[in-house]
């Protein structure tokens, strides 16, 4: 650290785990306590300038189930005696676990299993969940070219109180490259960009319109099959704003001038009308 890191500081899990899987590095201004350690996790307090103060859980569950469920009520027993329900908590790392079996790969993956039952019942018993995060949805890959499997094992959670604490934090999970899981960067103010973030809006008028239910099944099926991810998602209705915009083009635009061009248009048949001459059979 002296040599490579010149300023820096470190703390990690050794005094729990001989291989120590978890090493934590900051610098100066940023100041970190740290509250609790073991095989697989490491709690500390983070201080920043201008910030609150939060705490902040690194996670490296075992590969092995009952393992993992040893981590679960460890993370309980945290949650309890350091009373973090009433402070700012974040829990990042590598769970080895997925929550849904939408987070596997393989289609015949289609069920929820008991460790993922566990899982889930941990998050919901600590409150906390996933931060809004860019990036893969997988988050680790066996690297087979012949049986390719990826998992959503590596998360970002928060609770209540951190999303007060930081409204606009972030996370953004990087391609892997060579290893097998994504790097993941926390930032805790991020800007949301004012394009693209605007809500789905479209005219209620519209609904009345004879072709609107056709124009947007046609346009939903041309976009693409069903949407799996926010992206796709995001695309299907781009594309069907594009089409409700045409509908109200072509049928609803300069409606004043097609008012009085129809008015116009009955006045000239009223006059014609009068004067085409009466006749009478005799």
């Amino acid at each position: 650290m002296a040599k490579l890191c010149f300023g820096w500081n470190y703390a990690s899990n050794h005094q729990s785990d001989e291989d120590g899987h978890i090493i934590l590095i900051w610098k100066a201004p940023a100041v970190v306590n740290v509250l609790h350690q073991s095989r697989q996790s490491l709690t500390c307090e983070v201080i920043l300038p201008l910030c609150p103060p939060f705490c902040y859980t690194m996670i490296y569950a075992s590969n092995i189930s009952a393992e993992r469920s040893d981590l679960w009520v460890e993370l309980l027993d945290l949650h309890r005696s350091l009373g973090l329900e009433k402070k700012p908590w974040i829990l990042g790392g590598d769970f080895n676990q997925i929550v849904d079996h939408r987070e596997h790969s393989l289609a015949h993956i289609d069920t929820t299993t008991s460790p993922m039952s566990d899982f889930r019942d941990c998050l919901d018993q600590l409150g906390v969940f996933d931060l809004i995060y860019q990036g893969p949805t997988f988050s680790w890959s066996n690297h087979q070219p012949t049986m390719p499997i990826a998992k959503k094992l590596d998360r970002l959670l928060i609770n209540d109180m951190a999303l007060q604490s930081f409204p606009d934090a972030a996370a953004n999970f990087l391609p892997p490259l060579t290893f097998d899981h994504c790097p993941c960067i926390l930032s805790l103010a991020i800007t949301l960009p004012s394009a693209g973030s605007k809500p789905f809006k479209f005219l209620n008028y519209l609904s009345k319109h004879p072709n609107f239910l056709r124009v947007v099944f046609e346009t939903w099926v041309q976009a693409g099959s069903a949407s799996h991810t926010l992206t796709s998602l995001c695309w299907k209705l781009k594309c069907l704003k594009n089409a409700l915009r045409t509908l109200n083009r072509d049928n609803f635009s300069k409606i004043q001038e097609r008012v009085n061009d129809t008015n116009n248009l009955l006045q000239c048949l009223q006059v014609q009308a009068l004067q085409k001459p009466f006749t009478t059979p005799l």
